[in-house]
């Protein structure tokens, strides 16, 4: 964050919270995925409808910050750099590691790195423009482009043509075909509109107009993980793998 600009605790509290709810969602996968139980893969499923809620949680405060930051263009190339090593991991190292499966193509940290990269280029713009009227243009963009991967826009309402779907290129828009497959997904559309509105409400928090008791402490634990969100996401998987592989090692010596 810039020097002069006073940090809102509620921001990390609540980043650190939607990362604690990733980690806990993904936990139920990997114990289907890893130990093969299928309770797992049910409470995963159950939970996907509160999904969207913390992504967008996540994804405005990255927005917000990116006002807020000394350098968004290099923040962004460093995440971009962070998903690409996730991507080379989950695709190129685990399988010839016999773990298949987990592939990562354009997972969160390539969406938040390129929404940074992109508003970093677009920041002078941003600047100039009231924020209340970037805000209403980029929830209606989002509307509009929410549904693009299922070949949909509006929410289902106008139908894309299903010839743009038989090639991946388009992949980190959103557009891709039967083939795709990703462990984690998050396309520049709608996410990207998403991220901007964040950048057009952290407006208010440069200049220091967010609520005063948003610049509280309320929960240290939340706020350190919110501060190391990107550590807590590159961890979290490996950390939850090794103790998931260790749990079956002492079961299959228990029961041999």
């Amino acid at each position: 964050m810039k020097s002069d600009i006073k940090r809102i605790e509620l921001l990390d509290e609540l980043r650190g919270f939607a990362i604690l709810a990733m980690v806990v969602h993904h936990t139920f996968y990997d114990i289907g995925f890893v130990l093969g139980l299928d309770w797992g893969y049910a409470m995963f499923d159950k939970l996907c409808v509160l999904q969207p809620f913390f992504w967008s949680i996540f994804i405005i405060i990255s927005g917000i910050c990116s006002r807020l930051s000394r350098n968004t263009l290099k923040r962004g190339f460093i995440v971009l750099g962070a998903g690409l090593a996730v991507t080379l991991v989950t695709a190129v190292i685990m399988p010839k590691m016999g773990i298949e499966g987990a592939e990562i193509y354009f997972g969160i940290l390539s969406c938040l790195g390129s929404c940074m990269i992109i508003t970093g280029l677009l920041m002078p713009l941003i600047e100039k423009t009231d924020p209340r009227i970037g805000m209403a243009v980029c929830a209606l963009l989002f509307a509009v482009g929410y549904g693009i991967s299922a070949g949909t826009l509006f929410f289902g309402l106008v139908k894309l043509p299903q010839q743009w779907y038989t090639t991946n290129l388009l992949m980190p828009l959103g557009i891709f075909s039967s083939t795709f497959e990703s462990a984690d997904y998050f396309a520049l559309i709608p996410w990207l509109f998403m991220f901007l509105f964040g950048a057009f409400l952290g407006k208010y928090a440069k200049d220091g107009k967010f609520p005063g008791w948003t610049y509280k402490k309320h929960a240290k634990p939340l706020a350190f993980v919110g501060r190391n969100s990107l550590w807590f996401y590159l961890a979290h998987q490996p950390a939850i793998y090794a103790v998931l592989y260790i749990v079956m090692w002492i079961i299959v010596i228990i029961y041999k």
